[in-house]
């Protein structure tokens, strides 16, 4: 791609920002700031990335998943803000992610632990986990506080937190990871993977394509269940104290 057909891209861009000022959206300046961010972002991932895929050095790749997390965990926090320790949490959570997926890739020797391998499969996982707790905490939140009344009725017939809590938990874990499952259900037919297209448009075989493409579904799909599950039972219990009563309100978050 030139540089005149990436500026000519733009219109992708103004798009968007025509039709939220003439709806009066309000998204003008997200936008901006969305695009802006993307565009030094990634040049700036796009430099690092060669370097370390050139080097090879394990120490910059690891240093790059650190980031890669640190991002992510950053990101998220926003949305648990109401949780207590919410920080801790979601690091313990990515890094849970990261370990497993990866213990298992490089000890089956599914993939060979080399940069080009380990970071932008660490990126894809850590992404989809961020993405998920980002959709776990704004429901879980939303759920408590809705049924907040429900929550203390059953603390005050002697039921334990988790009790009282246990239904708009498996609801806000089923409802984060809904996305992943129905996605992958029509993976193929409405979508058309941009890992496994890549592979094909620069000539890869479509057979092997496709076997990448099948090993990154999987991890997503398993990234999926253990990010809403793991932080949602490391979530629901700073929501008590020691005598089982609710410490504080979770409000929904935007």
């Amino acid at each position: 791609m030139s540089f005149l057909n990436l500026t000519l891209s733009l219109i992708f861009v103004l798009i968007p920002l025509i039709l939220s000022k003439a709806l009066n959206l309000g998204l003008e300046k997200d936008t901006i700031i969305a695009v802006v961010r993307s565009i030094i972002q990634l040049l700036t991932v796009g430099y690092i990335l060669h370097f370390v895929f050139t080097s090879n050095d394990y120490l910059y790749i690891i240093l790059m998943i650190g980031l890669i997390i640190g991002a992510a965990t950053a990101n998220a926090r926003k949305k648990g803000t109401s949780i207590p320790g919410i920080t801790g949490k979601l690091i313990f959570t990515f890094l849970f992610v990261e370990l497993l997926t990866q213990g298992i890739l490089l000890g089956f020797g599914i993939t060979p632990p080399t940069a080009q391998y380990m970071i932008p499969i660490s990126g894809m996982m850590v992404g989809n986990s961020m993405v998920l707790a980002i959709l776990f905490l704004n429901r879980f939140a939303s759920e408590v506080h809705a049924y907040e009344e429900e929550i203390e009725l059953i603390l005050s017939l002697g039921g334990t937190p988790k009790q009282a809590i246990h239904r708009q938990l498996i609801t806000a874990i089923k409802a984060s990871t809904i996305p992943t499952i129905e996605s992958q259900k029509t993976m193929g037919l409405v979508q058309l993977p941009g890992m496994m297209s890549g592979q094909i448009i620069a000539g890869a075989d479509p057979i092997q394509a496709v076997q990448f493409q099948l090993l990154v579904l999987f991890l997503l799909l398993t990234t999926a269940v253990i990010t809403s599950v793991l932080l949602g039972f490391l979530s629901y219990p700073t929501l008590f104290n020691q005598r089982m009563q609710r410490v504080k309100e979770v409000n929904p978050t935007d």
